[in-house]
């Protein structure tokens, strides 16, 4: 089984992430996407909780 980890900001979720998420489920049996709760250099539009349900609605 091949599993990818796709870490990111996703701060906000875009076509671009989607579009990412999508290619490496066709590539890997399992992709595990993972939120940064407390990025470096950047501040943040939305809190992890709300970015990851915004993911969880969109995949």
């Amino acid at each position: 089984m091949k599993t990818v980890l796709c870490p990111g900001t996703y701060d906000p979720v875009t076509t671009g992430h989607l579009d990412i998420i999508s290619r490496c489920s066709a590539m890997f049996d399992e992709v595990v996407v993972g939120v940064v709760d407390q990025p470096f250099r950047k501040s943040v539009l939305f809190d992890a909780e709300e970015r990851v349900h915004f993911l969880q609605e969109s995949t």
